[in-house]
């Protein structure tokens, strides 16, 4: 972890008390940590780490913006995230996670590496549905969904319509759309 020296924290120095940390998250760390999910963005990282003899709790407070792919058209987009979030850290033979916010240090190593933790609390927090606000999705790939698209369902009518409020293009609009003449006696007995 050369690329993450910056997010080492040096544990068996530390005095018994409060330290404070600042890191920062930017498209160099997203472009080291190798993972999919995330590939740019702009985080600030206030850490604060309180020892108790030798027991650690690691309090993340994590803002700002990372760049995501919109659902509906692809395009990057960016998304506000705000985490708070701890872990506790206690010395040990081995390195472990015991449980979800208990991590083991080996005493002969004594520091750990923050990096892959708060990576991983910025993930968890990206909502799994992430679009654009209305009207600002690529017109062009709103254009050739719209053209794909399956007639909705009552439930989501309504985000299909927002979604739906794009013109078609000026190019578009002179194409003869054929139908099969079943379908087009099928929908009689809808009307």
């Amino acid at each position: 972890m050369g690329k993450f020296q910056a997010y080492n924290i040096q544990l068996n120095t530390l005095p018994l008390g409060t330290q404070k940390y600042e890191l920062v998250m930017d498209n160099v760390f997203f472009k080291n940590i190798d993972a999919e999910d995330i590939q740019k963005g702009n985080l600030n990282v206030e850490l604060t780490v309180t020892r108790n003899s030798s027991n650690f709790e690691l309090n993340f407070d994590i803002n700002g913006v990372v760049q995501v792919p919109c659902n509906r058209c692809l395009d990057d987009m960016d998304l506000e995230i705000s985490v708070k979030d701890k872990i506790f850290v206690k010395f040990g033979k081995e390195f472990s996670e015991e449980d979800d916010n208990i991590v083991i240090v080996p005493e002969s190593e004594g520091a750990i590496n923050v990096a892959w933790f708060i990576y991983e609390f910025v993930a968890v927090s990206v909502p799994i549905k992430h679009v654009h606000p209305a009207g600002k999705c690529n017109k062009m790939m709103s254009s050739k969904l719209r053209k794909h698209i399956a007639r909705a369902p009552e439930d989501v009518e309504d985000e299909a319509e927002e979604f739906i409020t794009y013109e078609e293009d000026s190019d578009s609009s002179n194409d003869v759309v054929e139908t099969d003449p079943r379908w087009d006696e099928l929908k009689k007995l809808i009307e």
